[in-house]
């Protein structure tokens, strides 16, 4: 799984191979597809396990902060990490450019993990906007859903990590994000 992670954040769906997760493992290709017969069982297993850890991982932003100042800057920060290791990129945004080549049971893992960000964005965001009505935050939260994951595409694009912290730090001044 952890090889198979670090292939899709690196290339993306369509670059997950079993005989390269294999040699990278040291593993028969055959022993992958023991337990994933095929490439859309792995890659929804993928996606599903990173959905759970990053809902995981956002319950306790939340859980430590409900100050959504301090909720955004954990949530960029995980954004950013990924870039740090090697320029790779979420996951499931890079899966969600690949879209149209996604089996079904892929889309609904990366479909998930859309629904589960922009849900706890817009519970960061509700706090700030009393009186809002609730689609307005809720489409607020789908534009930093889409800022983040384009800075972050942005930036793995010049290989650049200060150009991601450069758009956040653009975003916040245009008050798009506390």
């Amino acid at each position: 799984m952890a090889a198979g992670r670090t292939t899709v954040q690196a290339h993306g769906y369509n670059g997950l191979s079993f005989r390269e997760i294999a040699k990278a493992v040291g593993v028969k290709s055959a022993s992958i597809h023991y337990h994933f017969p095929t490439k859309g069982d792995l890659g929804a297993a993928l996606a599903r396990a990173y959905t759970d850890e990053a809902s995981e991982l956002l319950d306790g932003f939340l859980a430590a902060s409900e100050e959504p100042t301090v909720c955004m800057k954990n949530y960029a920060r995980v954004f950013r990490s990924a870039l740090l290791n090697d320029n790779r990129m979420c996951l499931c945004g890079i899966m969600a450019a690949e879209h149209d080549d996604l089996p079904p049971e892929v889309k609904a893992e990366v479909d998930r993990f859309t629904e589960i960000n922009i849900r706890w964005l817009t519970k960061v965001l509700a706090p700030r906007r009393p009186g809002a009505a609730s689609k307005a935050i809720q489409r607020q939260a789908q534009a930093v859903f889409a800022a983040i994951q384009g800075a972050q595409l942005v930036a793995r694009g010049r290989s650049d990590v200060t150009v991601f912290d450069e758009i956040v730090e653009a975003y916040r001044a245009a008050g798009l994000f506390p």
